[in-house]
């Protein structure tokens, strides 16, 4: 198949690398506003150049990926559609609440299927996790901690576009939650402080965070995200049962150190950045992708799933500026 791809950043390039290592990809369309970065990775990937989306749209693809800014998800979003042409889109769908649930009402029914990239979808711990919930495996669950630990805080400009560490960030905990788990977040508390990062700040974010979600049987979410971890990226899931407990990125390359006498574990490389934490997932989520557009799989992650996580992430902000609970309905109402 042929698949467009339009953004040739950072994520949008590794995106390239990874589909023209899939079989079912036979040659890719490649468009940024940039035209060296277009370029570039056609020159790396044997891959077309067209100097706009409606040229690349008419190129004759069969799945277009959007990897640009997000100010420009909606539009593209909405042009795959018009065409017909089965989209990826990375998170999120737009910059606001609004917008994309605009995007929503635009392409409900269209018939043409969306997949919003939350790559922790397609994590084989993660996959593994759910599985032994939807199993019982666990029992019933009464808790659930899920960490994403950055290892250095992006640039200023990325921290002023971003919305917040709760949109930005944390929203990938909170997707993951509802997904592993199968369960709704009825009310949320958020703490946040700023330990470091004077711009951080200045921007009036958190680059540290707690959150406590209460979901819907009544299991305790907890959530810990910072744009501050000097040994590494670290993604991790633990979710306790009345039965067993498990965890989600307890491998060799945890940026974690023991004090205890005569552990050595982990004894590996720390994972560094989320290319390396997610690399596999991400091939797999695209591979995934490739699926939606030949027709024999559903989209595993919809416009409905990226906006209820963005909901989440809503509530946060808020109880965050307010120091009180709120629920996901009252900003769904605001």
């Amino acid at each position: 198949m042929r698949i467009g791809i339009l953004g040739l950043g950072r994520i949008g390039a590794f995106h390239a690398e990874t589909l023209s290592g899939l079989d079912a990809v036979e040659s890719l369309v490649v468009a940024d506003p940039f035209a060296d970065a277009a370029e570039a990775a056609a020159a790396r990937f044997g891959a077309e150049v067209a100097n706009s989306p409606e040229a690349l749209l008419a190129a004759g693809v069969d799945g277009l990926v959007v990897a640009a800014a997000t100010d420009a998800h909606p539009a593209l979003i909405l042009a795959g559609v018009e065409a017909g042409v089965p989209v990826f889109c990375e998170k999120p769908v737009a910059r606001t609440m609004r917008e994309g649930v605009e995007v929503l009402k635009a392409v409900q029914g269209s018939g043409v299927p969306i997949q919003i990239g939350y790559n922790r979808r397609f994590d084989a711990g993660f996959v593994a996790a759910r599985a032994a919930v939807r199993a019982g495996e666990l029992g019933k669950l009464h808790t659930v901690r899920s960490t994403t630990l950055d290892p250095a805080p992006p640039p200023a400009a990325y921290i002023a576009a971003s919305g917040g560490i709760f949109r930005d960030c944390s929203v990938h905990d909170f997707d993951i939650i509802r997904w592993v788990t199968g369960r709704e977040v009825t009310e949320v508390y958020a703490v946040g402080g700023n330990r470091g990062a004077d711009y951080i700040k200045a921007a009036g974010d958190a680059d540290t965070t707690g959150a406590i979600l209460t979901l819907d049987d009544g299991t305790i979410a907890v959530v810990s995200n910072s744009r501050h971890n000097r040994r590494g990226y670290d993604v991790r899931m633990e979710l306790h049962g009345f039965a067993d407990s498990i965890a989600v990125g307890l491998d060799d390359k945890l940026p974690l150190r023991s004090v205890e006498p005569g552990v050595s574990f982990p004894s590996g490389t720390p994972h560094d950045f989320f290319m390396d934490r997610f690399a596999d997932a991400y091939r797999a989520e695209l591979t995934a992708f490739t699926e939606v557009v030949a027709g024999t799989r559903p989209s595993p992650c919809t416009v409905e799933d990226a906006l209820e996580a963005g909901w989440i992430a809503e509530a946060c902000t808020l109880s965050l500026h307010e120091h009180r609970p709120v629920t996901p309905a009252e900003v769904r109402g605001a």
